[in-house]
């Protein structure tokens, strides 16, 4: 980070703040799209066993979105409930 003559020490800290806080908060948002991306990929092809094993781990991975800030509330919520009604669709075509 480049420091600049003249700029107030308190400026120069929340702007490393807020580097630090980009970096923690992009971490996280990539680790929740990363986890739907494999549980989309799961269910197109239709493996239920794979979608059983995925569905509460990616539920978990966004809830930590949301906890951390990242994501909000609703966000969450609609994540989880699309995933959800997607899976069990998934797994009820694969018991019929």
């Amino acid at each position: 980070m480049a420091t600049i003559k003249g700029t107030k020490k308190q400026a120069r800290k929340r702007h490393r703040q807020s580097l630090e806080r980009r970096m923690r908060n992009r971490s996280v948002r990539t680790r929740v799209r990363r986890q739907m991306r494999l549980m989309r990929a799961a269910m197109a092809e239709g493996d239920a066993a794979k979608v059983k094993e995925l569905l509460p781990e990616t539920i978990s991975v966004i809830d930590v979105g949301w906890r951390k800030g990242v994501i909000h509330r609703n966000t969450a919520a609609r994540y989880k409930s699309r995933m959800a009604r997607q899976a069990q669709a998934v797994i009820a075509g694969e018991k019929a």
